[in-house]
């Protein structure tokens, strides 16, 4: 041998003695460690709701953008109805077929994290992802000291407005500053009705949701707690959304009573064909403005309604790891990946809501450019807050058993507003409420 051959073979014989006797240097290469180390592949269901076009796109990259950086953690999306996630999710938990990622809301987890279906996610959440996210914020999604949902996209309820429509009526657009009063709103609804259009198409197919959270607007809280007890009450502050709405389509006669029985969706082609001059519908109706609104239809989202205040019930949407998964940390990895500014902005641009996280709302911004009334959906966020049933394990039985068609009734004229005030509180007890 030569000299270079023979000091090859010396240094690889050290090598092998030295691994062999467990020396105190590490010996494998950074490749051969990770291929020691490397965790047998995971597959993780993600359940999703997302429902809008370009929300599932923005869902698809993400997922496809994880999977692609990360081979041995598979992300599977599993589409879920919109109209039934609660029953849905209820089901697959109870037959013990829960995906290990659930999108839900906030207002939804509370019974599901009562019942334990929910893993407790304090200990797993990263702590960049814990303060991108204001605290009042996390407070919609702890129940009994457990965080169980980590909050993702904000809904408001808006007017939204024909701007060619009040400028010929001389109307002038409220600012941020100087939001309409809901007297005020009255008002200029009963100014713009004609013979041709209503002042306003409302679509309260399923209005439990929005008259819960606009009622806080005059501090209707609906759930109050009485020597730990929680009661619903039905007072002059809880009937005043309901009354407004109630006396705008049978007393002004200025919001068409068709669409009290319709769906936000289902009234948008009247708002393009200008049956009427404003609809009120949550913040993600801006999307589908964008998308189906007729060249050169000029529309406006507004800022939020003030009665005493503008207050809306922060109930944002949600992600949770189920307590059946049996990869909870890979499952909050691709949590916390979704969580990620850029991706969250994608996912609210998709939706039009607020993202919950300071980095991903100023990306928002950054993106949109403040168009299309991005600037004034971003700037509502400070208005949003825990509503009191948010917190409470039967509110959603309550909600769609006996909230849901309460309501309905009372805008269909079918009973009056005594009589919602019985059902309510009525039936709280017979959900369990407690």
């Amino acid at each position: 041998m030569n000299k270079t051959l023979k000091a090859m073979v010396a240094a690889l014989l050290v090598a092998v003695v030295t691994a062999a006797c467990g020396s105190a240097t590490p010996a494998a290469s950074p490749a051969a460690s990770a291929v020691a180390t490397q965790a047998a592949p995971v597959t993780l269901q993600f359940a999703s709701y997302a429902w809008q076009k370009a929300t599932v796109d923005a869902h698809n990259k993400i997922v496809s953008d994880w999977n692609a950086a990360h081979p041995n953690i598979t992300v599977k999306i599993v589409t879920v109805d919109v109209n039934s996630v609660h029953d849905k999710l209820l089901t697959t938990f109870q037959g013990g077929t829960a995906a290990d990622i659930v999108h839900d809301e906030s207002a939804d987890i509370g019974g599901f994290s009562g019942q334990g279906f929910l893993a407790d996610l304090t200990p797993l959440i990263p702590a960049e992802v814990k303060s991108d996210i204001p605290q009042g914020v996390w407070d919609t999604v702890t129940f009994n000291g457990k965080i169980t949902g980590v909050p993702t996209i904000l809904q408001t309820y808006s007017v939204f407005v024909n701007k060619k429509l009040l400028a010929d009526a001389g109307v002038t657009l409220p600012t941020a500053a100087a939001p309409w009063t809901w007297d005020k709103f009255a008002q200029v609804s009963k100014q713009l009705t004609t013979a041709d259009h209503f002042g306003v198409g409302w679509g309260l197919k399923s209005p439990a949701a929005t008259v819960m959270s606009m009622s806080l607007n005059f501090n209707g809280l609906f759930f109050y707690n009485e020597g730990g007890k929680n009661v619903v009450k039905f007072g002059s502050a809880e009937q005043q959304v309901l009354k407004r709405i109630y006396d705008m389509a049978y007393a002004d006669k200025s919001l068409s009573t068709t669409t009290l029985g319709q769906s936000g969706t289902e009234i948008l082609p009247g708002f393009f064909g200008g049956k009427y001059a404003m609809i009120v519908g949550g913040n993600y109706v801006a999307q589908q403005m964008v998308e189906q609104a007729p060249a050169g239809f000029d529309w406006a989202m507004l800022p939020l309604l003030k009665g005493d205040t503008q207050a809306q019930s922060a109930n944002p949407q949600t992600l949770s790891i189920s307590a059946q998964s049996k990869n909870p940390k890979e499952a909050m990895q691709f949590i916390a990946y979704y969580m990620q500014a850029s991706n969250l902005a994608s996912v609210a641009i998709g939706d039009w809501l607020i993202p919950v996280s300071t980095s991903a709302g100023k990306a928002v911004t950054t993106i949109t450019g403040g168009k299309n009334s991005w600037d004034v959906n971003v700037a509502s966020a400070p208005s949003l807050k825990l509503a009191p049933f948010q917190i409470l394990d039967a509110y959603a039985q309550w909600k769609s058993q006996i909230a849901q068609p309460a309501f309905q009734q009372y805008f269909g004229n079918k009973i009056d507003l005594a009589t919602v005030g019985t059902q309510l509180i009525d039936g709280w007890t017979k959900v369990g409420g407690k």
